[in-house]
C-alpha cells in the first residue's frame, strides 16, 4: 500500500533549537517508517527576509543537515533536500500567483503576523509576501498530504488548499492534491526569557548543540513567577517558562502535575524546578549534540547526503510541474 506523503522542513538561518525538537523534530522521526517523508532545506524561503545576509542562509543548510542526522533523521527513509535546487519549485511558485490576489496574500493572518513582528510598514520584500503561493508549490510539487506546522501555520496550509482547488478547478480535474496540517500538540515554546516565540535570531533558545553550561545559564535565567518571592509563597505555574518547558520535555507526566501543585500551595522553590529541567535538557541535548560534534568531522557525507537527497526530489517535483502544465493546457515543446 502507497505511503501518504508528508512535507516539512526548516529555514536555513542557523541551527535548530530545542523548540524545534519539541515542535516537529521528534515527530519526524517517527515518521519515517510510515510515511514518505521529505524534510526541506528552505533556504529560498530563508532569503525572504535575510537578502542582506546570503551567506548566513548558505552557511545554515549544513548546519541544518547536521541537526537533522543528529536526532535520528535516517536519510535512507527520510528524504533531505535544498529548495533553491529544486527549479520546479521556483516555476510552480510562480504558476501558482496567477492564482491568487495581492489582496489575498495580505489577509493571511501569518504573513500579517510576520510583517508586524518584523516591523516591515509597506517596505515589505515581495518574495515575503508571496510565500503563500511559495509554500504552496513547496507542498504540491511533493504532492504531500501531510504537513506538520505549528499552530500560527494553519493559515498557510489553508491558503495552499486555496490555490489547490482553484488549479484544479481549471484542469477540471483533480491534479494536486490537498494537504492536512498537523500541528504538534507541544504547540510553540517560548524563548527562554518568557517572549512569545523561541527564535535562532532572537538569541532566547537553547540550541540542539548547546554545551552544558549554556544549557545550565539558559535555565538559570528562565522567567518563573515574579510574584513567587518566597518558597513559601504560592506561585503561578500558567504564564511560567519553566514550567511550560516542563510540560513539553518532562516523561514524568505523573510526577510533574505534583510539582505543580506543590508550587500552587506553596513550598517549592523556584531552583528547585530548574534543577529539575536542567537535568531534563542536559540528558535530552547531550547525545544530539556528540552525534553532531562526530558528523561535523566529515563534511563530505553531509554534502552527500543532501546532493543524493536533492536528486530523488527533483525527480518528484519536476514529474509533478509536467502534470500541472499539461493539465493545464500550457503549450509544450
Amino acid at each position: 500500500m502507497t505511503r501518504p506523503t508528508i512535507l516539512t522542513g526548516d529555514r536555513t538561518t542557523g541551527p535548530l533549537h530545542i523548540g524545534h525538537y519539541a515542535g516537529s523534530l521528534a515527530n519526524r522521526l517517527r515518521y519515517q517508517d510510515s510515511h514518505e517523508q521529505f524534510l526541506l532545506l528552505a533556504d529560498t524561503q530563508a532569503l525572504t527576509d535575510n537578502a542582506h545576509d546570503p551567506e548566513k542562509v548558505r552557511r545554515s543548510v549544513i548546519e541544518v543537515a547536521l541537526d537533522y542526522l543528529a536526532v535520528g533523521i535516517d536519510p535512507a527513509r527520510s528524504t533531505i533536500c535544498l529548495q533553491s535546487h529544486l527549479p520546479a519549485l521556483a516555476e510552480l511558485s510562480m504558476l501558482y500567483l496567477n492564482f491568487v490576489t495581492v489582496a489575498r496574500l495580505e489577509r493571511n493572518p501569518t504573513i500579517k503576523d510576520e510583517i508586524r513582528a518584523r516591523g516591515f510598514g509597506r517596505d515589505i520584500p515581495a518574495g515575503f509576501l508571496c510565500y503563500p503561493a511559495a509554500q504552496a508549490a513547496d507542498i504540491t510539487a511533493f504532492k504531500a498530504t501531510i504537513v506538520p506546522v505549528g499552530e500560527d501555520q494553519a493559515p498557510l496550509i489553508e491558503q495552499s488548499n486555496e490555490i489547490v482547488r482553484r488549479i484544479n478547478a481549471t484542469a477540471g480535474r483533480a491534479v494536486l492534491p490537498e494537504a492536512r496540517a498537523v500541528i504538534p500538540k507541544a504547540g510553540r515554546l517560548p524563548g527562554v526569557d518568557g517572549k512569545a516565540k523561541m527564535s535562532k535570531s532572537g538569541g532566547n533558545a537553547i540550541a540542539l548543540s548547546a554545551s552544558p553550561d549554556e544549557i545550565r545559564r539558559a535555565v538559570r535565567a528562565m522567567f518563573t513567577d515574579p510574584d513567587h518571592l518566597r518558597v513559601e509563597d504560592p506561585g503561578r505555574v500558567e504564564g511560567n517558562v519553566v514550567f511550560t518547558y516542563l510540560d513539553a520535555f518532562d516523561p514524568d507526566q505523573e510526577g510533574l502535575a505534583a510539582l505543580k501543585a506543590q508550587y500552587r500551595r506553596g513550598g517549592l522553590g523556584d531552583g528547585k524546578i530548574k534543577a529539575r529541567l536542567e537535568a531534563i535538557l542536559q540528558e535530552l541535548v547531550a547525545p544530539i549534540r556528540d552525534r553532531r560534534a562526530k558528523l561535523a568531522e566529515d563534511r563530505a557525507y553531509i554534502f552527500d547526503v543532501i546532493r543524493e537527497g536533492t536528486q530523488r526530489a527533483r525527480e518528484r517535483t519536476e514529474a509533478t510541474k509536467r502534470d500541472v502544465v499539461s493539465a493545464l493546457g500550457l503549450f509544450e515543446l
